[in-house]
């Protein structure tokens, strides 16, 4: 079961810097449109005072958005590869909340789920026993 919980670990990385990497595209997308229109309403100066304000703030916002969105499979996908205490409540509720991420944030929900309720995983992130008192 270490092996699937490692390999858990890796696919929330992957699916949280894929988050990120979204985030900074969709923030250079916005930001060459309102230099699109800046350039293209020179003729209409009321125009670009509405529109470029509104770009600039959506292309803010969104990023900001899908970027908060994505640190946390990041944050648990290193808990999870170094077997942290925390990382495995936070990897459940994570992995559920995936199911909603159609389709890859289904299936790696799934497979987080299962990996993350196996008793053999619970054993794994255990808290080690204390040593008896001689």
């Amino acid at each position: 079961m270490k092996d699937h919980v490692r390999i858990l670990g890796w696919l929330n990385i992957a699916l949280g810097a894929l988050g990120l990497l979204g985030a900074i595209i969709v923030f250079f997308v916005f930001g060459g449109i309102a230099g699109i229109v800046g350039i293209a309403a020179h003729d209409d100066p009321d125009a670009v005072r509405v529109a470029i304000p509104v770009l600039g703030v959506l292309g803010t916002v969104i990023p900001l958005i899908i970027g908060l969105l994505s640190l946390p499979g990041i944050v648990v996908g290193w808990g999870l590869i170094r077997f942290q205490s925390w990382a495995r409540i936070l990897g459940i509720i994570l992995s559920a909340l995936n199911l909603l991420h159609v389709p890859l944030g289904t299936l790696l929900g799934i497979y987080g789920l299962w990996v993350l309720l196996q008793p053999e995983t619970e054993r794994l992130f255990a808290p080690p026993a204390a040593a008896p008192h001689a």
